[in-house]
Order: C-alpha cells, then structure tokens, then sequence
C-alpha cells in the first residue's frame, strides 16, 4: 500500500526525521565501530554518564540509534536478536579498498572481501560487533 506525503498530512499526520535503530549487545562496542571506525558522529545518549544504553548517531543526513538489547525488552517488550541478516547499513566511500583494509586491520569480521559489483559499484562486506552486516560501497573509478 502506497500512501503519498499529502496523504499522511491530509490525515493531520507527519512523519519526520527517519533513522534505523539496531539492537546491540553492547552498545560500546557498536560506538567504536559506527563512530570511531565509520565516522558516524554521536548526536544523543543515554544515561549522559556511564554505560549507555541508548546512542544516536549521524554520517551525511543518515541516522542509526544503538540500543541496548535489554532496553528492546524492557521498554518494548520485544525480544531483540541482533546479526539476524535481513537487512545491510550501507556505507559509501571513495575507495573500498582503503576502507575494507582498514576495518580488516581493526579487528572488523569479513563476510566478503572487496569486489565488482552491478551498478559500476566496489562493493564489501562486514560484520558490526553484533555480527550486523554492514556493506562498504563506491563507484568504481
């Protein structure tokens, strides 16, 4: 079912500001990999001191909240399986295989090392550390 922009606000409804949230094991250990390795930048936390277990973050107008896996339970009531592999984060780059090298040499889990792909796309794959996929993506040259 497609419902168009006017729709929605016809209806008096408004959805703004779209971003993913992921359910982590350890939301540490996903700030070092979307921020320090990526480059995402971290936007919002909760607690502000201690052991977070929420935490936004933003790269080129794309949004991805990290939250705690027992918070999915607690607030939600579900029960969160991070690393299922039904869906990628994308992330562009100038060049895949700079970037593939150096995730490789943090220690990041590889599911398929850097190749051509359609599009006149370089594409790889890896593993965030709660084993979501994670795709490196840039136009081939």
């Amino acid at each position: 079912m497609s419902v168009s922009r006017e729709g929605a606000e016809s209806r008096g409804v408004s959805f703004l500001n779209p971003f993913v949230n992921l359910y982590s094991r350890d939301v540490e250990a996903g700030l070092r990999f979307y921020r320090d390795l990526l480059g995402f930048k971290e936007t919002f936390r909760t607690p502000k001191v201690g052991t977070p277990v929420h935490v936004e973050l933003t790269l080129g107008g794309f949004g991805i909240g990290l939250s705690a896996v027992e918070a999915a339970k607690r607030v939600h009531g579900v029960d969160a399986s991070p690393g299922s592999p039904s869906m990628a984060v994308t992330v562009w780059t100038y060049d895949v295989d700079q970037a593939f090298q150096m995730l490789i040499s943090a220690g990041v889990p590889v599911v398929q090392q850097p190749h051509n792909s359609s599009n006149n796309n370089r594409t790889a794959l890896v593993r965030d550390p709660d084993g979501n996929l994670v795709e490196i993506v840039a136009k081939v040259r």
